[in-house]
C-alpha cells in the first residue's frame, strides 16, 4: 500500500511538472518549446536553476561566478555535499542551455530583420 501512495505521488508530481513546463512554453511562444525540451532533458526547470544559482537575470558572468562559488563551497573534500554540488552543476547546464536558446533566437530575429 505504501508503494502505491509513493507511486501515485510521483506520477502526480510528474504531471504537475509537465503541465507547468507546457504552460511556461506557451507563455514564451515558440522558443518556449525549446526551453521546455531543455527542462525535460536536464530534469530541472529554468526557475529552479535560477533559484539554485541565485540568479535573477541570465547573465553569463553572474552564472559563472555563482557556479564557481557554489561548486567550491559544496566540494566533498571541504565537507560539502556531493548531492548539492551535482544540483549546482545541473543548474548551470540548464542555464547554459537557456542562454544558447536565447542566442539562437536573437540570431534568427536579426536574420529576419535584415531580410525585410
Amino acid at each position: 500500500m505504501g508503494v502505491q501512495v509513493v507511486g501515485r505521488a510521483f506520477a502526480r508530481a510528474l504531471r504537475q511538472e509537465y503541465a507547468a513546463s507546457q504552460a511556461a512554453a506557451q507563455a514564451r511562444g515558440r522558443s518556449g518549446q525549446e526551453s521546455a525540451a531543455a527542462s525535460s532533458i536536464t530534469g530541472i526547470s529554468l526557475q529552479e536553476a535560477q533559484q539554485i544559482l541565485n540568479i535573477s537575470k541570465l547573465s553569463p558572468e553572474e552564472i559563472q561566478k555563482n557556479y564557481e562559488h557554489l561548486f567550491k563551497v559544496n566540494d566533498k573534500s571541504v565537507g560539502g555535499s556531493f548531492y548539492l554540488q551535482s544540483k549546482v552543476v545541473r543548474a548551470k547546464e540548464r542555464l547554459d542551455e537557456e542562454l544558447s536558446i536565447q542566442k539562437k533566437e536573437e540570431k534568427q530575429q536579426s536574420q529576419q530583420n535584415t531580410e525585410t
